[in-house]
């Protein structure tokens, strides 16, 4: 792995891009300190399936998705009614 200074960086950049070409990680530095990593771009593995991609096939949904879910705090009310809960201080 090759290190340069970010002055070497900027006037080689074509030269350091074509060692990137071959495989060759890049570190650039600060006053000797890593800032930056130039390596190859890698497309990523899962792509994200397009709208309208699963016409055709089965599925279902639960005829109660949509129903209010008032209670769903609930357990959380009975901690704060406790003599032990505490209101945070700003």
């Amino acid at each position: 792995m090759q290190t340069v200074n970010i002055h070497e960086a900027k006037t080689h950049l074509s030269r350091l891009l074509e060692a990137v070409e071959r495989g060759e990680e890049i570190v650039i530095a600060r006053a000797g300190q890593p800032v930056a990593m130039l390596s190859a771009y890698r497309p990523p593995r899962r792509k994200i399936a397009p709208p309208g991609s699963m016409e055709g096939q089965d599925w279902w949904m639960a005829d109660d998705f949509d129903a209010p879910i008032d209670d769903l705090f609930d357990c959380l009310k009975d901690d704060a009614e406790s003599e032990d809960f505490q209101e945070p201080n700003p």
